[in-house]
Order: C-alpha cells, then structure tokens, then sequence
C-alpha cells in the first residue's frame, strides 16, 4: 500500500480508526480486526482515550503486541473522560500520556494529538508541554483535532524556536461534508499540515447500503434524528444512485469512491475508517489503489457540489 507523510512518519494511506474497540468490539475482536490491518499493509492506527474509555487503547496494545514496532501508533487527549480527566492543561495532558502509554503497552505515541481545542488554556502552553514530551522521547509528533483554520494559524504562531509544532489536523470529511474545503485545506497547504479525514464514509451512507426505493438495513448505526439520518434525503438519495453508477461504470464501488476521493486532495495523508470484522478492513484497504483523473473528479463535483 502506497504511504504518505505526517510530519517525520510514513503512514498507510489507509488507516484504521479504533473507535469501536472497547465497546462494540471486544478483546478478541479487536485482535482480529488489528491482524488483518497489519496483513493488508495498513500501518497507521489511530486511537483515543475516551474510546471505549480507555479500553479502546487497552484492546489495541494487547492485540498489537511484539508487533508494535511495525505501526504508527497514533492517539488522542483532551476529551472528557470525567470530571477530573479532561482539557489540555500541561499538568493533565503529561498523566494523560502517561495512562495512554500505559494502557497501549509502549514506551511512546507516535502521534499525539489535542482531541479538541481547550478555550481556556492558552494553546502556547499546551504546546509548550507537548514538546517537552516529544524531546523526552515519549512522543514523536504532535498534531491537533477539530481545529478551525484560525486555530490552526494560532497554534503555528505559538510555537518557539526549535519547538514541536503540531503536523497534522484531524477533521471531518466526506463528499458529504466538505466544510474542510472552506478553509482549513489551504491553511494546511500553506502551513504544511497534513490531513487526516474521520468519517470518510458518513457513517455508512458512502458504502451503498442506503439505496433509493430500498428498505434500511438493520442493524445499522445511524439514528433517527441524527445528523447521518437527516442526510437521507430524496436529493442525495438521488446523488448517492448517481455516484454508484459513475464507480460501476469504472468497476469499483461506492465505497472506493469515497476513499479515492479523499486521497485525491493533497494535503490528505491517511483516510481513517472504523471496522467491525477483517472484512470490512480488506475491503477498506483494497480502495486505496484507485486513483482518480482531474476529469473524474470534475465529475464528481458535478453530483456532490463542494463549499470551495
């Protein structure tokens, strides 16, 4: 599988996101789901503390094991796990690598990132803690999630001499969310940041198990009411046929689709999406060898109107 760069590390372009260990998924599940990562060529894997609330990195050290050495280990700090475990403080930030170092079996995080801005900690502070811990060794590169193009710009300005600078940002993006392209892809061109997208797939509704004039699926997590639900509508039903039948036409699916599209912009570095069986994660890293044309992409645009 093809690799690209966040910061000084190589990542898949296929990553697997490990939300669902620790809640929807189990020990043994998740030691399946990691293993045929690892045999697809996926490397990057891309974690939290509050998932599962600890579990999520809990499951995923054990499964890695001895074979740590070979991924890209990538988690995050910030959200609320409690009342006490939360924020980006650099007192609370340092135990929260710590628990994280802990619960995932290493002796270091490969990417650390700020799961979500503090507005009540000056973001010169957090960095400042952050890089103490990259020049300890404990971290390799730092990066930051849910951040606006202005934030972005902050953090860069806040950063010393010398100083670990956060190398990536990850956002939600799909064909059907492209607030991304509002701003924050050319604040990370020109800030030199690479990309990570969550919800590639809108929870779903990208891998063509919603099809006009078809009964729901069951069993599947969207909720009535939810943010994914109200993108059900006649009209992107109706775009959902049309970019199925624009893969088809070129032998790939709607899912690949998703992917490609995603990997067609520069600044993306690793398309992240969850998996609940090795299955769904051969599937997710056999999208990665397609390789869309500008002219595609024109069309593409044409069906799913962008933001930029």
């Amino acid at each position: 599988m093809d690799k690209r760069r966040i910061g000084s590390l190589e990542v898949s372009v296929v990553g697997l996101g490990c939300n669902n260990f620790g809640w929807r998924l189990d020990a043994d599940g998740t030691k399946k789901v990691v293993d045929a990562a690892l045999d697809a060529g996926i490397n990057f894997f891309d974690t939290a503390d509050i998932y599962g609330t600890g579990q999520s990195e809990e499951y995923l050290g054990r499964a890695l094991g001895r074979r740590r050495s070979e991924v890209v280990l990538a988690t995050k700090f910030g959200m609320k796990m409690d009342d006490q475990r939360k924020g980006a403080k650099p007192s609370y930030l340092r135990q929260a690598l710590e628990d994280s170092l802990s619960r995932l079996g290493t002796d270091h995080v490969d990417l650390y990132q700020l799961h979500t801005p503090d507005s009540e900690v000056p973001i010169a502070d957090t960095l400042g803690a952050l890089d103490e811990l990259v020049k300890a060794g404990k971290v390799r590169e730092i990066g930051c999630s849910n951040f606006s193009a202005d934030q972005l710009r902050e953090a860069e300005a806040a950063v010393g001499p010398g100083a670990a600078r956060f190398v990536s940002v990850q956002n939600e993006y799909s064909l059907f969310h492209r607030e991304p392209e509002r701003e924050v892809l050319a604040a990370c061109e020109q800030l030199g940041l690479a990309f990570i997208p969550f919800f590639p797939l809108a929870s779903g509704i990208l891998t063509g198990k919603y099809r006009k004039g078809r009964p729901r699926p069951e069993g599947t997590r969207i909720k009535p009411g939810s943010r994914f639900e109200k993108l059900l509508t006649e009209e992107n039903l109706d775009r959902i046929e049309k970019l199925v039948a624009f893969a088809e036409s070129r032998d790939h699916t709607l899912l690949d689709l998703a992917f490609a599209w995603l990997l067609a912009h520069p600044p993306v570095a690793s398309v992240i999406a969850g998996a609940m069986s090795p299955e769904q994660v051969r599937t997710n890293a056999g999208a990665a060898g397609w390789r869309l044309s500008a002219e595609e992409i024109v069309e593409i645009d044409r069906i799913v109107p962008g933001l930029a």
